[in-house]
C-alpha cells in the first residue's frame, strides 16, 4: 500500500475512522463529507487506482457488501432506495459510495444537465459525534444481519 495513499493509510489504521465494517479484503468507513447521514465509503485494503483495476472477485465481494449495508439503510433510514457508484474523483484508491438517497437527485440526475447546474461541491464536513453514533448503529445493523 502506498504510504502517501489516504485510502491505505486508514486501511492500516493510521489515520481514524468511522468503521462500519471490516474484513479481510475490505473496509467500510463513514464518508467525513457525507451526501446524506450514513452516507458509507467502502475501500479495498489493497491499493487499487481505480475500480476497473479490481479484480472482479473483489469487485463483486464490494457490491455484496453495499448491498447488505442497503438493506440495512432502508430500514434505519426509512428510505426507498440506497445508491451505489464507484468513483475515483478525490482519492485515487478504488472506492464505493453507498448513500441512502432521500432525493432522486442525491448522487447524480439527469436533472443537473437540465438545470445547466454542472458545479460539484463536497457537502460539508459531519460532526465527529454524529458520525461516531451513526456509524455504531450501521455496524450493529450490519452485524445482526
Amino acid at each position: 500500500m502506498p504510504d502517501s495513499c489516504l485510502f491505505c493509510r486508514i486501511a492500516r489504521h493510521e489515520l481514524p475512522a468511522h468503521i462500519v465494517h471490516e474484513d479481510s479484503r475490505t473496509l467500510a468507513f463513514l464518508d467525513i463529507h457525507p451526501v446524506r447521514p450514513g452516507h458509507v465509503l467502502i475501500i479495498p485494503k489493497q491499493h487499487y487506482p481505480y475500480f476497473e483495476d479490481m479484480p472482479a472477485d473483489l469487485a463483486g465481494h464490494i457490491v455484496n457488501l453495499g448491498q447488505r449495508l442497503a438493506r440495512q439503510m432502508k430500514r434505519l433510514y426509512a428510505v426507498e432506495r440506497v445508491g451505489l457508484a464507484f468513483t475515483g474523483i478525490h482519492v485515487a484508491h478504488a472506492h464505493a459510495h453507498i448513500v441512502p438517497m432521500q432525493h432522486p437527485h442525491d448522487l447524480t440526475s439527469t436533472h443537473y444537465i437540465a438545470e445547466q447546474d454542472l458545479t460539484f461541491v463536497m457537502p460539508p464536513q459531519a460532526d465527529a459525534e454524529a458520525l461516531a453514533a451513526t456509524a455504531e448503529s450501521l455496524r450493529a445493523a450490519v452485524s445482526g444481519d
